[in-house]
């Protein structure tokens, strides 16, 4: 076993035991990852809400929340049918969260003749797979969603039928985004696990981090599109990746 890889399973055996509270002190290593080392490993959900605030993903996506909204309630009264928009997202969001994180966070640089085509949210998830315990590389880049913005709205106008539906799809949009960025932000902080689905959830989201990034894709839940995909292996059954936390290097 190459030392990145035992590191790599030591992590993932740390993260198993603070998931089952027997972990209590400070991780200190000298690998890729290690950088964030010596934080406290026990933070109160207070404690993880307010550093969520000093980030500015979640204020660039409440902004947005709030104007849809304001934009809903001004358009006045709707169809009954919108009610089906966000029950519809709510239903496809593990696939989506699979697709874009398999096709999008994991694009493989490619070359077209002189230019490379390696996009900012490849390479900001290439950071965040280097250093998984960074929290501000846990969060939508800012700039991704300065476009983001105008391109959800310019969908969601071309897609609805009318201006309230327009608005109750970019609220319904905003809604899960920022839920998104909230799990994932939770799912890489020091708070310890408590009720079942979290726990899930976390060990799903940690398996892929330090185990193997070939697999469980899924954030917001446990193997629900995983399954689906078959990429929801027994952990037991799958062998540490030597690039779990450097994504496209073959030289390692």
């Amino acid at each position: 076993m190459s030392p990145r890889e035992a590191h790599a399973a030591r992590r993932l055996a740390d993260d198993e035991a603070r998931l089952a509270g027997k972990l209590d002190g400070k991780y200190v290593g000298k690998y890729v990852g290690d950088r964030a080392a010596g934080r406290r490993t026990n933070l109160t959900m207070g404690e993880v809400f307010t550093e969520f605030w000093r980030h500015p993903s979640p204020y660039l996506l409440g902004a947005c929340l709030a104007a849809a909204i304001t934009g809903r309630v001004l358009a006045g009264p709707g169809s009954w049918w919108e009610l089906a928009v966000p029950l519809g997202l709510v239903a496809v969001l593990p696939v989506v969260e699979w697709l874009v994180h398999v096709f999008i966070l994991h694009w493989r640089p490619r070359h077209l003749g002189p230019l490379t085509l390696d996009p900012l949210l490849a390479r900001k998830h290439r950071a965040h797979h280097a250093d998984p315990r960074a929290i501000p590389l846990v969060f939508i880049p800012w700039q991704a969603q300065l476009w983001l913005a105008p391109a959800w709205t310019a969908l969601a106008w071309l897609v609805t039928p009318t201006t309230p539906a327009m608005f109750t799809l970019l609220t319904a949009i905003y809604a899960i985004k920022s839920g998104y960025e909230w799990t994932h932000h939770l799912l890489h902080s020091d708070y310890r696990p408590r009720s079942a689905w979290y726990r899930k959830v976390w060990r799903n989201h940690r398996l892929h981090h330090y185990k193997s990034e070939h697999y469980w894709f899924t954030v917001t839940t446990a193997g629900t599109a995983d399954r689906l995909f078959g990429t929801a292996p027994d952990p037991s059954t799958v062998p540490t990746s030597p690039t779990v936390q450097r994504l496209h290097d073959l030289a390692l």
